[in-house]
């Protein structure tokens, strides 16, 4: 048995937020393969279901981010899981908007859900992250991951999130390999039919800045810009 486990914060007010990313993966995955309807349980939102030969649970923590680890552990307790079992999906800020890797272990990097859970189950569980990009300034973390995704990032997240829903029968398996390639296949697809615009179109939410100044108007002759013009 796998438990896999979406990152977020609850209510609609977040539902966008770039910090939700965890919660749309396993809401992906929950759609696209037929799972039981999500219900309360372990202080979160769980929906049971098999992906190939696995059964597996999808859980929401609804603690808030910074206290995820309280339902993780409450789920694996409860289904006698092991750390390696669990699977957690989240934002990842040092990934590029629309990657995603997988890891096994390590730090937490300062993510307040990671921290909750490294705190209940110990650093031995995998990890998907799901790449929102930086806002270039540290000081603007909280405020960036905690706004909507921006209306250009709709057509990759969609992508991601195809390519995470089809993958999630092998990563159940734990072959990390495939389940990236299913993400990867799916991303670069629509990269391909996207056109070169699109590909080459800025990921992050523009930054705001003084309207650019009109060119002046030009006032000379048709004869002295032909004049001008063999100078």
């Amino acid at each position: 048995m796998r438990l896999f486990v979406g990152l977020g914060n609850p209510g609609a007010k977040y539902a966008r937020n770039r910090h939700n990313i965890g919660f749309m993966a396993v809401d992906a995955i929950a759609e696209a393969q037929g799972f039981a309807p999500w219900r309360g349980k372990f202080q979160g939102q769980l929906a049971e279901g098999r992906l190939g030969s696995e059964k597996v649970l999808l859980l929401k923590p609804e603690t808030y981010m910074n206290l995820s680890g309280q339902s993780v552990g409450a789920a694996m307790k409860f289904y006698k899981l092991a750390p390696g079992d669990v699977v957690v999906f989240h934002d990842e800020l040092d990934l590029a908007p629309g990657k995603c890797r997988v890891k096994t272990g390590g730090g937490h990097a300062g993510h307040n859900g990671l921290r909750s859970i490294h705190g209940a189950i110990g650093a031995d569980y995998v990890r998907v992250r799901l790449g929102i990009g930086h806002p270039g300034d540290k000081a603007q973390v909280s405020n960036y991951v905690l706004r909507d995704f921006a209306k250009a990032d709709a057509d990759w997240l969609d992508d991601l999130m195809r390519g995470i829903a089809e993958g999630a029968p092998a990563l159940a398996e734990g072959a990390s390999d495939r389940f990236l390639n299913a993400v990867a296949q799916r991303t670069r697809l629509a990269r391909s039919s996207a056109g070169p615009a699109a590909r080459e179109a800025p990921p992050r939410d523009p930054a705001p800045g003084p309207a650019a100044e009109p060119a002046p108007a030009d006032e000379r002759s048709p004869l002295q810009k032909l004049i001008d013009r063999f100078r």
